[in-house]
């Protein structure tokens, strides 16, 4: 139950992190797809951080400072690879285009750019040392029948999403 709590409560602070941005810089952009307050890109990112950087903290017996820099581009790597997948997925069933990197100067097609995986790398730095040890003791406390009602809402707002907007 604590990485599926961790999908939701990491989904939910991203739809509100682009909310609150959107609201702020006044752009209308709406954070995914879904009607919910939720951004799994960002569920399976911060999945994706916790699972790499344990696998190598846990593997690589090296000094942590070393062992960081390694986590930091393994994980920028990788979450340009999800974040360009989730980008061509979204373009191709539901027929919209959320980012457009083309306009950066180290950029590869609409969904890939150098800028974008460094910051990717520095967001996951914070994420691991700063931000997941103070959430973490929130997750831990979540009752289990929450986790089965927020499960119960995603995959009734993933349904709705997937039989009404997906491209004939």
């Amino acid at each position: 139950m604590f990485y599926l709590n961790c999908f939701f409560i990491y989904s939910i602070l991203g739809w509100c992190l682009e909310t609150i941005v959107s609201f702020i810089f006044k752009t209308n952009f709406q954070s995914g797809i879904l009607k919910g307050p939720w951004t799994p890109i960002y569920g399976i990112g911060t999945l994706v951080i916790l699972f790499i950087s344990h696998y190598l903290f846990y593997n690589l017996h090296m000094p942590r400072w070393i062992e960081t820099i390694i986590v930091f581009f393994v994980v920028a790597v990788v979450l340009s690879f999800f974040e360009c997948l989730g980008g061509v997925i979204i373009e191709k069933l539901f027929g919209v285009i959320f980012w457009d990197y083309s306009n950066q100067r180290f950029h590869i097609g609409h969904y890939i750019s150098l800028e974008m995986a460094a910051i990717w790398g520095i967001l996951s730095i914070v994420f691991i040392y700063i931000i997941h040890p103070i959430i973490e003791k929130i997750i831990l406390k979540i009752p289990y029948f929450i986790t089965i009602i927020l499960l119960g809402l995603f995959i009734l707002d993933l349904g709705i999403t997937v039989f009404t907007k997906v491209k004939k």
